[in-house]
């Protein structure tokens, strides 16, 4: 067994949950990490090859990125272990499994993640009272579906690129992870003149230096095809999407895709993190001794919390997108600011911006 406390610091985390229940087949870990702000909020996601450390690593980003868009929230996190392309009724009954062994952890609220989406939160919120990023149907505002991440990533962009002189009209986009996240990303960035040159799933890359259609690959993926079955482009392995010339790359799938040891193979100017953790510590280090501006996950992508924030108290559609322009385009000009005037890395600005917040919260606390 992994020794819990060698994560622990200051700021947590609070508590780390153990669940496992054989005769169902359910094996998950929770880590409620700080809640000085508020309850947790944090994603539930499923995959076959999670750890203590890395569900540790994702909640701790949610701390920041709740504290860094100035949310009543603290950050948790939740791991299933599992095939998150298993059956839907197997998939329902674990979910409902996993939500009824957390009825009494009421100090965090689940939310969607990789593997999971709107219809698994709706279960979840039966089952246990609390969920955010709920289908409309039941009153929420569906996330994914919306594509508030993306849309987050997208006014990041926006802003972050004018600290290196790059304009958007004409700009060539790399999107790891053509999901929930990446596929939304590459539409509202071509919204304001971008164009997608590569993306990449599971099965592989896909390249075209005259543009993807954006539009096509959606539908494609929406039928449950993967981006090998698209009848245009380059089809490469799916590690060589690191390796593709652009301006803009977007990670948007799994913790630490880039590291000391692929990070000199980055061929952009601007590194925009949709996923939470994409990059390793020292893969960073690499980027900025090169010269690319790299956004840190819990600033660029922090569009998807905010829109369930909004909706745990019960804003509307546009009330999430307004919020979340506003907030990541301030944050985004913050940090950068702050990067350049004291000569640190953006992590660093960054970080310094929610560790603030999160002290201040934890000083009105009786017990810190």
């Amino acid at each position: 067994m992994e020794d819990m406390f060698r994560f622990a610091d200051a700021f947590g985390p609070t508590r780390v949950i153990h669940i496992y229940r054989p005769a169902l087949a359910l094996k998950a870990i929770v880590v409620v990490d700080n809640t000085a702000c508020g309850p947790a909020v944090g994603g539930v996601r499923v995959a076959p090859d999670v750890s203590v450390e890395e569900c540790f690593r994702l909640a701790r980003a949610m701390t920041w990125k709740n504290a860094a868009a100035g949310l009543p929230h603290g950050g948790g996190k939740s791991v299933i272990f599992g095939d998150p392309r298993m059956g839907a009724a197997a998939k329902e009954n674990l979910i409902r499994c996993f939500a009824t062994s957390i009825v009494d952890v009421n100090d965090y609220i689940p939310g969607p993640d990789m593997g999971t989406d709107e219809r698994c939160m709706a279960w979840v919120k039966e089952e246990t009272g609390r969920a955010v990023g709920l289908p409309a149907s039941i009153g929420g505002v569906p996330l994914d579906e919306i594509g508030a991440t993306g849309f987050g990533l997208a006014a990041c962009v926006d802003v972050a690129r004018e600290f290196i002189g790059l304009d958007l009209h004409g700009a060539r986009v790399a999107v790891q992870g053509f999901g929930a996240v990446g596929k939304h990303a590459a539409r509202f960035l071509a919204a304001k003149g971008a164009v997608l040159v590569a993306a990449s799933d599971t099965s592989g890359t896909l390249a075209d230096a005259s543009g993807l259609d954006i539009d096509n690959l959606i539908a494609l993926k929406a039928a449950g095809q993967k981006l090998r079955d698209y009848d245009k482009g380059q089809k490469l392995d799916a590690d060589a999407i690191i390796d593709v010339d652009c301006d803009v790359w977007i990670p948007a799938a799994r913790p630490d895709v880039v590291r000391g040891d692929n990070a000199s193979r980055l061929r952009t100017h601007l590194v925009a993190q949709g996923a939470n953790i994409p990059c390793t510590p020292e893969a960073e280090q690499v980027l900025h001794a090169r010269g690319i501006l790299v956004i840190p996950d819990f600033i660029a992508n922090a569009g998807g919390v905010i829109c369930a924030a909004i909706e745990y108290r019960g804003g509307t559609e546009h009330d999430a997108f307004a919020y979340i322009d506003e907030r990541i385009r301030t944050n985004t000009k913050a940090v950068l600011e702050e990067s350049r005037r004291s000569k640190t890395f953006p992590r660093a600005a960054a970080q310094s911006l929610a560790e603030r917040r999160v002290r201040d919260a934890m000083q009105l606390r009786r017990w810190r």
